[in-house]
């Protein structure tokens, strides 16, 4: 009996460990052009840009695979990269729309949407400057 206390007992501190030192998700925030009209939006309106249905915007992307990409998509969409890629894919396959092109971090995709007044993107709210503006807020 005391054994299987023992064991329980550092299988609840070992876990308690590892809660403590995962990293807390970021906060993504979604950025369009400081020349965009554009001053809100929703995130149903979002997932609209980035997974083709709208061509209002020009999507900006994270790298794949990226940790910030996982999490917008699944924030914005309730998608998996595998389903977001799979739908991509299509689209590309039918002609119906071309990819985001992606960048490798989120100053790159700060830098492209601030240069384009049509693009749109998401970065870590820790990135933001006066360079461009904010539309939403993903919790």
């Amino acid at each position: 009996m005391k054994k299987i206390m023992s064991t329980l007992l550092l299988s609840s501190l070992a876990a308690a460990a590892a809660l403590a030192s995962a990293p807390a998700s970021a906060e993504i925030v979604v950025i369009v052009s400081k020349q965009n009209p554009a001053t809100r939006m929703f995130s149903e309106q979002a997932s609209q840009f980035f997974l083709g249905k709208s061509n209002l915007f020009t999507p900006v992307d994270q790298a794949d695979g990226s940790a910030i990409r996982n999490e917008f998509y699944h924030k914005v969409a309730e998608k998996d990269a595998a389903q977001v890629k799979a739908l991509w894919s299509k689209l590309v396959f039918t002609g119906k729309a071309t990819p985001p092109k992606e960048f490798p971090n989120s100053a790159e995709v700060k830098k492209a949407v601030a240069a384009d007044p049509k693009a749109i993107g998401y970065i870590d709210k820790s990135a933001v400057d006066d360079t461009v503006k904010v539309i939403l807020t993903l919790p």
